[in-house]
Protein backbone atom coordinates (compact mmCIF):
# COMPACT_ATOMS: atom_id res chain seq x y z
CA UNK A 1 0.00 0.00 0.00
CA UNK A 2 1.41 3.55 -0.75
CA UNK A 3 1.85 6.23 1.40
CA UNK A 4 -0.38 8.15 0.66
CA UNK A 5 -3.47 4.83 1.41
CA UNK A 6 -1.78 4.53 4.81
CA UNK A 7 -2.11 8.07 5.99
CA UNK A 8 -5.54 8.09 5.29
CA UNK A 9 -6.13 4.90 7.02
CA UNK A 10 -4.24 6.33 9.67
CA UNK A 11 -6.45 9.38 9.95
CA UNK A 12 -9.64 7.73 9.64
CA UNK A 13 -10.55 7.28 13.50
CA UNK A 14 -11.00 11.13 13.23
CA UNK A 15 -14.01 10.77 10.84
CA UNK A 16 -12.70 13.47 8.30
CA UNK A 17 -15.45 14.75 6.28
CA UNK A 18 -12.48 15.57 4.35
CA UNK A 19 -9.13 14.05 3.84
CA UNK A 20 -6.29 15.33 1.19
CA UNK A 21 -3.27 13.44 1.03
CA UNK A 22 -0.48 15.20 -1.42
CA UNK A 23 2.73 13.60 -2.04
CA UNK A 24 5.81 16.67 -2.41
CA UNK A 25 7.93 14.75 -2.21
CA UNK A 26 9.58 15.06 -5.94
CA UNK A 27 9.71 18.40 -5.24
CA UNK A 28 12.45 18.06 -2.17
CA UNK A 29 14.70 15.48 -4.43
CA UNK A 30 18.27 15.95 -3.61
CA UNK A 31 17.17 17.32 0.18
CA UNK A 32 17.44 16.38 3.91
CA UNK A 33 15.19 13.35 4.25
CA UNK A 34 14.20 12.63 0.92
CA UNK A 35 14.74 8.93 -0.41
CA UNK A 36 15.17 7.10 -3.42
CA UNK A 37 11.23 6.45 -4.14
CA UNK A 38 9.93 9.67 -2.77
CA UNK A 39 6.91 9.67 -0.28
CA UNK A 40 8.65 11.51 2.23
CA UNK A 41 7.10 15.09 2.17
CA UNK A 42 3.34 15.18 2.45
CA UNK A 43 0.48 17.92 3.07
CA UNK A 44 -2.08 17.15 4.65
CA UNK A 45 -5.93 18.66 4.62
CA UNK A 46 -8.15 17.04 7.59
CA UNK A 47 -11.36 18.28 8.09
CA UNK A 48 -13.36 17.03 11.07
CA UNK A 49 -15.68 17.19 13.91
CA UNK A 50 -13.12 16.11 16.31
CA UNK A 51 -11.40 19.14 16.40
CA UNK A 52 -14.20 20.83 17.52
CA UNK A 53 -12.99 23.14 20.76
CA UNK A 54 -9.42 22.44 20.83
CA UNK A 55 -6.70 24.56 19.50
CA UNK A 56 -4.04 24.18 16.46
CA UNK A 57 -1.65 22.50 18.37
CA UNK A 58 -3.80 20.32 20.06
CA UNK A 59 -5.22 19.39 16.79
CA UNK A 60 -1.59 18.54 15.15
CA UNK A 61 -1.02 16.74 18.03
CA UNK A 62 -3.74 14.34 17.70
CA UNK A 63 -2.65 13.74 13.89
CA UNK A 64 0.77 13.51 14.93
CA UNK A 65 -0.16 10.45 17.40
CA UNK A 66 -1.92 8.85 14.80
CA UNK A 67 0.27 8.96 12.28
CA UNK A 68 3.81 8.40 14.52
CA UNK A 69 4.35 4.73 13.30
CA UNK A 70 4.16 6.38 9.75
CA UNK A 71 6.66 8.98 10.61
CA UNK A 72 8.96 6.88 12.25
CA UNK A 73 9.25 4.52 9.35
CA UNK A 74 9.37 6.68 6.44
CA UNK A 75 8.20 10.25 6.53
CA UNK A 76 10.45 13.00 6.39
CA UNK A 77 8.43 16.35 6.84
CA UNK A 78 4.36 16.89 7.02
CA UNK A 79 2.56 20.21 6.48
CA UNK A 80 -0.97 20.01 8.39
CA UNK A 81 -4.12 21.94 8.16
CA UNK A 82 -6.69 20.78 10.69
CA UNK A 83 -9.70 22.55 10.67
CA UNK A 84 -13.78 22.02 11.80
CA UNK A 85 -16.00 22.00 9.27
CA UNK A 86 -17.30 25.02 10.34
CA UNK A 87 -13.63 26.86 9.39
CA UNK A 88 -13.55 25.03 6.14
CA UNK A 89 -16.97 26.86 5.34
CA UNK A 90 -15.94 29.92 6.74
CA UNK A 91 -12.39 29.35 4.80
CA UNK A 92 -14.34 28.81 1.45
CA UNK A 93 -16.08 31.91 1.13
Amino acid sequence: MRMKERIEAALAPLAPLALQVRDRSDEHRGHGGWREGGETHFDVIVISAAFAGQSRVARHRKVNALLAPLMAERIHALSLSTLTPDEALRREV
